[in-house]
């Protein structure tokens, strides 16, 4: 389904909705793409309740029995329960905010659930081949040498590729081999860097301002026009190279799934790796548990005397 966007900019967005958008950025500090994935889908509840002459302007009119009707149209549309369960999340912020400016005397979506959520098991890469692509050698242009050093710090560190892009020269310390991160909602953390990356982004440094000459940007990955890199390139370089050395295409967020998982694979603490990767919930992080525990029962099956698999041979 192709949902309704328009512009946080518009003068039709509703003045409560305003207050509400305003609310996230201010109080909450949460950043311009999560205000926007809010804002987008109270709109497409706001087009809704105008099927039904209601309006979020005035959101004691908005019942129980619409929010089970709202949901029936998603269901009806085919939306998947990820997708679902988000726009819920979206709803339930919105009226606990008017439920806390006493817009409402009772929140419309007590008691109403969210879908069952099918098990992720992120995709991740095994240590030969993260170490296969990372060792990946290319003619040392500038771009190549600032794709190189975003590998290895999505790699090395487990960043976001959001993050490792919105990263300013500033954020490096590379005497010290850290790194500060700006993650979801704008909390910071300070990361390490391997070796490794502290020599990719050296070299990528030495040769940054020749990218772009007249550049004043502060970020640390700059385009040729001296503009901040944005992650549509960096998948154009992955979708690239990583068939030739992988036999598959996979995105940046696959290297950050390898970083964690080969962590707890070698006896990392899930706390600690929670912390390395800004996951606000340990729940988030516990994903990461069920791949290193197929990878235990798929040793032990393939290994040992008693197991069943090798018995049945």
């Amino acid at each position: 389904m192709r949902e309704a966007v328009i512009s946080l900019t518009e003068g039709s967005i509703p003045s409560l909705l305003r207050s509400f958008l305003d609310y996230l950025e201010v109080e909450k500090g949460y950043s311009k793409n999560t205000i926007y994935a809010y804002f987008n889908d109270l709109y497409q509840f706001e087009l809704f309740l105008k099927t039904r002459s209601i309006s979020l302007q005035n959101p004691e009119k908005v019942e129980k029995s619409l929010i089970l009707a709202y949901l029936k149209d998603l269901h009806r549309k085919n939306l998947s329960h990820t997708s679902i369960s988000r726009k819920l999340s979206s709803l339930r912020h919105f009226f606990k905010f008017c439920l806390k400016r006493k817009l409402i005397s009772k929140d419309p979506l007590s008691g109403i659930p969210n879908p069952k959520q099918k098990v992720f098991h992120p995709k991740v890469l095994n240590v030969d081949q993260a170490f296969s692509l990372l060792d990946l050698e290319l003619d040392p242009s500038p771009e190549n040498l600032r794709d190189l050093a975003i590998l290895e710090l999505l790699y090395g560190s487990g960043l976001r590729i959001s993050e490792a892009l919105s990263l300013d020269i500033k954020d490096v310390d590379l005497k010290n081999m850290v790194v500060r991160v700006r993650g979801k909602g704008g909390k910071e953390r300070f990361v390490p860097l391997t070796k490794r990356s502290v020599e990719r982004i050296k070299e990528y440094l030495k040769v940054r301002d020749s990218l772009a000459p007249s550049c004043d940007e502060d970020a640390l990955f700059i385009n040729k026009k001296g503009k901040r890199l944005n992650r549509r390139q960096v998948n154009r370089f992955l979708e690239r190279i990583s068939p030739n050395i992988l036999s598959q295409r996979i995105s940046p967020h696959v290297l950050r799934h390898s970083f964690a998982t080969h962590l707890l694979e070698e006896g990392a603490d899930i706390r600690e790796v929670q912390e390395l990767l800004g996951h606000a919930r340990i729940s988030t992080t516990q994903r990461y548990t069920h791949i290193s525990l197929r990878k235990v029962a798929e040793t032990y099956d393939r290994a040992h005397p008693k197991s069943s698999k090798r018995q049945a041979k």
